[in-house]
């Protein structure tokens, strides 16, 4: 990956910060995308954007800035957010809210990139196991799971020119993301971990290893997948085994 344009969208967040990590220690060239606001000063990029990914004009804006300084390599579609935890609290705001930051910004954006983009170059978009089985957050859960056709969409229909896409759905990782929700309960963390057959969450750094993997070479012959990255929770259903087993 050396010398490469790694394109990196919520870069400033827990797992956007892992992810410029990882392709930056490889030589990357990244260019991080955030907010406006967000505090990109000490992350090792070589180009920054700030722009609000829900704002169709300014994603739109930032595409054109991104290619006028060369064609990305790869893109890692990280961006997103959900505060609407299950149906009742997720009302019309909420559902247009968190499909134009978790899915809409994402496919203006990439798609705005893909005309520039050409063999050997890649996307990885970050779902969710949300977006495979249904652990609440419904508008999230709902905009993860259009990521994943998205991904698909574009393996199928610029595969011909040497591009591949593919999807990260990673499980519960502890970032500042969660910190609203253990305020409220700070047993959640350790209730958490029962639910997973390794008995852990993932961490930041295990989920950019995977998008790592996918946007090189490494994996030039896959394309199309999504990928869970979720110590085993979307592999059964450990609580209900305890129920009628026992202990697992």
């Amino acid at each position: 990956m050396q010398d490469k344009r790694i394109v990196i969208t919520g870069a400033g967040g827990g797992l956007g910060q892992a992810l410029v990590a990882r392709f930056a220690a490889a030589g990357a060239h990244v260019i991080a995308c955030d907010r406006p606001g967000a505090d990109l000063s000490a992350l090792p990029v070589v180009e920054t954007h700030l722009f609000d990914i829900a704002d169709r004009t300014a994603t739109l804006a930032a595409a054109r800035a991104i290619t006028a300084n060369g064609p990305p390599d790869a893109v890692i579609s990280n961006a997103g957010l959900t505060r609407a935890e299950t149906l009742a609290t997720t009302g019309p705001d909420e559902i247009e809210a968190e499909l134009a930051l978790n899915y809409t910004g994402a496919a203006h954006l990439t798609r705005a990139l893909l005309p520039a983009m050409g063999a050997g170059s890649a996307f990885v978009f970050i779902a969710s196991v949300n977006a495979l089985a249904h652990f609440g957050n419904p508008a999230y859960s709902a905009a993860k799971a259009a990521l994943i056709a998205w991904s698909r969409a574009i393996a199928t229909e610029a595969g011909a020119r040497g591009i591949r896409s593919n999807v990260v759905a990673p499980g519960s990782i502890r970032t500042p993301a969660w910190d609203h929700r253990i305020e409220k309960d700070p047993t959640l963390p350790d209730r958490l971990r029962g639910l997973y057959p390794a008995g852990r969450l993932v961490t930041p750094d295990e989920v950019a290893q995977a998008v790592f993997f996918l946007a090189s070479p490494a994996a030039s012959g896959i394309t199309g997948v999504t990928l869970p990255v979720d110590n085993g929770l979307t592999a059964g259903n450990l609580p209900f085994l305890s129920l009628i087993g026992g202990d697992a």
